[in-house]
């Protein structure tokens, strides 16, 4: 659906594949009924074991076969640059305007519960 379930702000010189363990340790015990973990290619570098022995989910990495050119919606990933297309609405996330990750972070939680309170009303 994409909807937020966490949030992690990092530095820009970190790589997701880096940051994804600390992500996903926020998310242990909050939802229950995760099981597959859709990615794209920046979380290659995670090993499908460690994810498991962790956290009991699979990581799926979603990435484009070389042959496609162009632009093709790619399936499951296409949900989350969807979601950060919904955040573009909203002008404190267009910029990096705060001096804290964590002040990023509440702006990207309250942004994300604008848009669904929106949607179940």
């Amino acid at each position: 659906m994409g909807l937020l379930l966490g949030v992690l702000v990092g530095p820009a010189n970190d790589s997701d594949g880096q940051r994804l363990p600390d992500l996903l340790q926020r998310l242990l015990g909050k939802v229950p009924r995760l099981k597959v973990i859709f990615a794209d290619g920046g979380q290659e570098g995670v090993p499908q074991s460690l994810m498991w022995r962790c956290f009991h989910w699979m990581l799926r990495v979603v990435s484009r076969e070389d042959s496609q050119q162009g632009f093709t919606p790619l399936p499951k990933r296409w949900t989350h640059e969807r979601t950060f297309g919904w955040f573009s609405g909203y002008r404190r996330l267009t910029r990096d305007y705060e001096c804290k990750p964590e002040v990023s972070e509440a702006m990207i939680r309250l942004a994300m519960s604008h848009l669904m309170l929106r949607r179940i009303t």
